[in-house]
């Protein structure tokens, strides 16, 4: 068995595994004291010039310590898929989509082979089951092609896909000693995909067929839409959202335009505009709770949005083992004290639920099977830690024969273990 590398390349982060004969090792981010097995999917164009941007945790710590704030892009993978973003212009210079992940894939393998050795030039990286804003078979040919070549632009030559759940498949897979019929729950930052594959020692001896993958289903949200409704539900209004100032007699509400931003802190500085200030402080002025705008019009000032965010998914997490917490935030002056609870957070994203229901009911009915015919479920992926997430599962399939483990790196270990077998 051959070296095998995998990659995970994440909306929100990324990971990186090595698999030599039945060893598989995680990679390591971010020097031997604090390091951790996730690298940050994110580029940062500073203001003076520097040729090349920064990636993962360092483009975070610039952006953070910059009194200048420069450009900090994330999110990119959730482009792939559409045809509007083809470029973007940074300075004087132009860069493509691929451009942009070619070098947080360059920074993310620069790190590995630190301590890893060298990567070669063969990999199994992960693809969403569907990418997000893919509405056709082109789309998604369209979305692979673009993937395929940043990583080749990142020095890799022989490059293949797989499905991230099925990723995870193998990893899962590698901890049985007999055949089972799985489903494989994956929960990304932008997508949240499904598959269901005959697995197990049997499998591999008999080789594997493309058969053995029996279904795939996905859906194009996961954690940071989860983050996105804390943000308008909780958040918002304690800045303004649904409140009211006065103009030229009448009584208006607050432009909900002005929170959009919110939901994702790096849109936040984009509220940072001499117009737009002005428009806040006018209706601050106005307002019949000013308090509640003269914080919002802090957090923009003060570029908090990193801050809030940060606190934003301190509280998800928290929910996750209790019913309820308070949702603290104290930066610059700007003190936001709340308390949340677990039944309010799981109303914010009914919705959401309801679509991961309908994709699990589709990839059994694609699979002409009935929920007693899966024999594991095996959940991987941050917002598996969600009780609202994880209960869809329990009660379709029985809390027997549902688990989860390595939720951050499960798919990425996988990936090394496919590519290994290659």
């Amino acid at each position: 068995m051959r070296q095998g590398v995998g990659i995970d390349f994440g909306t929100t982060n990324s990971a990186v595994a090595v698999a030599r004969g039945n060893e598989v090792e995680i990679a390591r981010f971010g020097g031997p004291e604090n390091s951790v097995d996730t690298f940050r999917s994110v580029l940062y164009f500073d203001q003076k010039g520097r040729r090349r941007p920064l990636a993962g945790r360092a483009a975070i710590e610039q952006y953070l310590g910059d009194e200048e704030r420069g450009r900090l892009i994330q999110s990119v993978k959730s482009f792939l898929g559409s045809r509007v973003f083809s470029h973007t212009s940074i300075g004087h210079r132009r860069y493509t989509l691929e451009n942009l992940i070619a070098f947080i894939i360059r920074a993310c393998r620069a790190e590995c082979e630190e301590q890893l050795g060298s990567l070669g030039t063969h990999v199994v990286v992960g693809r969403p089951v569907r990418f997000v804003g893919a509405e056709s078979k082109a789309d998604e040919a369209f979305a692979l092609g673009r993937l395929q070549k940043a990583f080749t632009d990142a020095g890799f030559r022989e490059i293949e896909f797989e499905f991230e759940p099925v990723g995870a498949a193998y990893h899962y897979e590698s901890t049985l000693d007999h055949d089972e019929t799985i489903l494989i729950a994956d929960f990304g930052g932008g997508t949240s995909d499904f598959s269901i594959l005959r697995v197990g020692p049997g499998v591999r001896r008999k080789g594997r067929e493309s058969r053995d993958l029996l279904a795939t289903a996905g859906v194009p949200l996961a954690g940071d839409v989860f983050d996105a409704k804390i943000i308008r539900n909780l958040i918002s209004p304690l800045l303004g959202l649904g409140t009211f100032y006065c103009s030229m007699e009448k009584t208006l509400p607050v432009p909900k335009s002005m929170f959009m931003k919110l939901e994702r802190w790096h849109h936040l500085s984009f509220l940072k505009t001499g117009e737009t200030m002005q428009t806040l402080r006018s209706i601050s002025a106005q307002a019949l709770e000013p308090e509640k705008i003269e914080k919002l019009i802090d957090l923009v000032e003060d570029d908090l949005g990193f801050y809030l965010h940060r606190s934003v998914q301190r509280a998800k997490f928290e929910l996750s083992s209790r019913e309820q917490t308070i949702f603290e935030f104290d930066h610059a002056g700007l003190h936001i004290r709340h308390p949340v609870n677990r039944v309010d957070f799981e109303g914010w994203i009914a919705g959401e639920l309801e679509q991961i229901r309908k994709a699990v009911d589709e990839a059994l009915h694609r699979a002409a099977l009935k929920s007693g015919q899966i024999d594991r479920v095996f959940l991987t992926g941050g917002s598996s830690l969600v009780p609202a997430v994880r209960r869809i599962f329990d009660e379709r399939f029985t809390p027997e024969r549902v688990s989860a483990g390595d939720e951050f790196t499960s798919v990425a270990r996988g990936l090394a273990l496919r590519a290994a077998e290659a």
